[in-house]
């Protein structure tokens, strides 16, 4: 009776009370990048069924895993199916096996100071990226380059909304795609270096220009360094904290997908300085490694055994032999494709310390149309740079994750049909 009652109130009542949304996804595009040039695409495959596209679009990889994470993997799958050696929920941070040997390769035998329990294993840096806001306030200004990976501007909106607390630092040909230092005061910038899409890096006194700013300001840094691994340029710092004290005002994201080829496996990491605090309202320092760890402990319930496993084996002997190769492939085929495109005449950057190629569209294309003109001449995909955000107007992004046969031959496709 008492339902039927609510359901008649209802039904006489002038106003509809009805949940909420957040509004905020209101304010971002439509569809995601990446989903927009997969429509594209299958909707060209269906209209021309026997056009053999190649892939340089989306940062995926297409080398199978290398022998020790294979090995590794079906040596833990046996472990699950063994009652005394089965493995259920792990710990939210990751297993201490893990990040030992990431705290000890990626960071102590460089000179580094990172700890064990400063690093907290997750399912790719995509996912950190976006979370880490999780652990900031609503009220903090938040800067990111322009262009920039997609999710840290789609997040952040997610978060703040078409906010006037969200500013774009300008990255053009003038300053070399590298952001110039902030005049005003902001409390959180995303810096991406090596750089998607741009393939850009910074030089080792340009960041710690960045971290000076930083401590003098008070301001966070959140470092996605899920390129490193490609850098070559021993001028070149492969992590934020190789910046003396950056500790204090940076935290890095790293990922296993593009180094290790991990895309399908999902394995990355976060590290937490334990030496980063910041003052709450009420005036007492909180820790930011607290605060990421208690966030994890409550949404995510740690990468899977098998994985972080998996990611063990990267940091072997042989492991880290096959790593190495795996990034010379990819390298050799950035060269092919930066060489292949400047013999051409067209003005390229990026491809030299990263597995991206940043181009500026040939005959004052915008980037859609090069886009459309590359996929029905040559059909070649490719990302328009226009996605990355306004200044990527004009430009292109081609990536190395091909094989070297198919790369070859997307540049000789270029060279013959444009």
């Amino acid at each position: 009776m008492h339902i039927l009652f609510l359901r008649e109130s209802y039904k006489n009542s002038s106003i509809r009370y009805m949940f909420k949304i957040n509004e905020n996804y209101l304010h971002l595009s439509r569809s995601y990048l990446f989903s927009t040039i997969s429509k594209k695409v299958d909707e060209f495959a269906l209209s021309n069924p026997n056009a053999d596209i190649i892939r340089l679009g989306i940062g995926d990889v297409t080398q199978p895993l290398s022998p020790s994470v294979i090995d590794s993997m079906h040596k833990s799958v046996d472990e699950m199916s063994r009652k005394e050696t089965f493995r259920g929920y792990g710990p939210e941070q990751g297993y201490k096996f893990l990040r030992e040997k990431i705290a000890t390769t990626d960071f102590q035998k460089r000179g580094v100071k990172i700890d064990a329990d400063e690093i907290f294993i997750s399912d790719g840096s995509k996912s950190d990226t976006g979370n880490i806001c999780d652990i900031l306030g609503d009220s903090n200004t938040i800067a990111i380059t322009n262009p920039v990976y997609p999710v840290y501007l789609d997040t952040t909106i997610m978060r703040l909304g078409n906010s006037n607390n969200l500013m774009l630092l300008e990255c053009n040909e003038e300053n070399g795609f590298l952001p110039d230092i902030p005049v005003k005061s902001i409390d959180v910038v995303y810096l991406c270096y090596p750089n998607n899409p741009t393939g850009t890096v910074m030089n080792r006194i340009k960041l710690k220009q960045w971290v000076d700013w930083a401590l003098y300001n008070n301001s966070l840094i959140l470092f996605d360094a899920a390129y490193e691994a490609y850098i070559k340029d021993d001028e070149i710092p492969k992590s934020i904290f190789e910046i003396e004290n950056a500790e204090n005002c940076a935290i890095e994201f790293r990922s296993f997908s593009k180094n290790a080829g991990f895309t399908g496996l999902r394995c990355s990491y976060t590290v937490v300085p334990k030496a980063l605090k910041t003052m709450s309202s009420n005036g007492e320092k909180q820790s930011l490694n607290m605060l990421w760890g208690r966030r994890q402990a409550t949404k995510f319930n740690g990468a899977p055994y098998i994985v972080q496993r998996a990611a063990e084996a990267v940091y072997s002997i042989e492991g880290q032999k096959e790593v190495g190769d795996f990034i010379s492939y990819y390298m050799n085929n950035a060269d092919v494709i930066r060489n292949g495109l400047i013999k051409k005449g067209w003005t390229v950057y990026g491809g030299e310390n990263a597995p991206y190629i940043w181009l500026k569209c040939p005959d004052e294309n915008d980037s859609w149309s090069f886009f459309d003109q590359l996929l029905e001449k040559c059909h070649i995909v490719g990302t328009p740079g226009v996605g990355f955000g306004s200044n990527g107007e004009g430009f292109f992004r081609l990536t190395a994750f091909n094989s070297y046969e198919k790369t070859v031959e997307a540049v000789e496709r270029i060279n013959t049909h444009l």
